[in-house]
């Protein structure tokens, strides 16, 4: 019996996702007693099972097959439902990406079970799991408890756990060959999805600057911008930001935006609505900039400064360029 973490990866690159997943994981092993595995579903998985095997996980299972290749919804509902009966997990964890809300329901049905998606945390007692999922963009959580006499399913949010840290111990790899009839393929896969050139993936910055009403005008937005500069950060904003025009919609974070967990973020202008603190909790370190004191945002900030921020941010500008040189 284990918690099972069923880990994505595109093109031999992994989705980071996938660490923090394998973070999720540890964490209710732990309080379960349970070891953590995870399992890398792939046609030639050797390179991809080696790296996984060093971020505390107890074992790791190789899933191969020359249908695996690509992927689509029937192989891997199907090698993943294989591993799953041959090595009887009490949970199965996925990261929560578009990929994974395309097959791990129809895994979870085989066994009778509904996926518990989107889930931001989890508490361990016994033989129960409750999950915490958001509703209402984010206004209030619902605890789903799971009893693990059965399997369980969940998949876990970006960003509501820092991804796992390697370890000097390197994990056993077992390989696992998967029976798959080609003919059980139905859909045929086709190019991967690319976003616009212009996009930028924002869940990806160890470092952001984001912007929210109190720039004022979207001709003020260069003292946002040069802050980002001096530092070497992504530029991002609140919604109506974005809604006005001034940023792209992939500059959004928040519940109908992106989803970030940098190591810095910068709160500046931004009062902290609910649908914007969904976005960016998972970050390390929030420093908000802020005139109004009672702000939401000082609320989940590491450091808060409270004052007009068209004196603060050039100031800060200026002080980071003398340090960097």
């Amino acid at each position: 019996m284990s918690i099972l973490v069923i880990a994505e990866h595109r093109g031999g690159a992994w989705n980071r996702m996938s660490f923090e997943t394998i973070a999720a994981a540890l964490e209710l092993g732990r309080g379960l007693n349970l070891p953590v595995e995870a399992a890398i579903l792939s046609a030639n998985s050797a390179a991809l099972a080696s790296e996984l095997a060093k971020y505390g996980v107890s074992k790791v299972y190789a899933v191969t097959h020359p249908l695996l290749e690509q992927y689509t919804a029937d192989g891997y509902t199907a090698a993943a439902e294989q591993l799953a009966r041959k090595t009887s997990p009490k949970l199965i964890l996925f990261p929560h990406t578009y990929q994974v809300r395309d097959f791990a329901p129809k895994l979870a049905a085989r066994f009778g079970k509904a996926l518990v998606s989107d889930v931001v945390g989890a508490r361990a007692s016994d033989e129960q799991v409750t999950f915490v999922r958001q509703l209402f963009q984010g206004k209030l959580n619902a605890d789903i408890a799971a009893d693990l006499n059965e399997i369980a399913f969940a998949s876990i949010q970006a960003g509501a756990y820092r991804a796992a840290a390697t370890s000097e111990n390197n994990a056993p790899i077992e390989p696992f060959e998967v029976s798959l009839d080609a003919s059980a393929i139905r859909a045929k896969p086709e190019e991967p999805f690319r976003e616009a050139q212009r996009s930028v993936d924002l869940g990806s910055a160890e470092m952001i600057v984001s912007v929210g009403r109190g720039i004022k005008e979207k001709e003020n937005l260069p003292v946002i911008e040069q802050l980002a500069q001096a530092l070497g950060a992504e530029i991002a904003a609140s919604r109506p930001i974005c809604d006005n025009g001034w940023l792209p919609m992939e500059r959004q974070v928040g519940s109908s935006g992106q989803t970030v967990a940098p190591k810095v973020y910068f709160a500046i202008g931004i009062s902290g609505a609910i649908q914007h603190l969904v976005g960016m909790k998972g970050s390390k370190t929030v420093v908000a900039i802020n005139k109004d004191e009672h702000a939401p945002i000082f609320e989940v900030a590491d450091y808060g400064i409270v004052g007009d921020l068209f004196e603060i941010v050039p100031a800060l500008t200026e002080e980071v360029k003398k340090v960097r040189g």
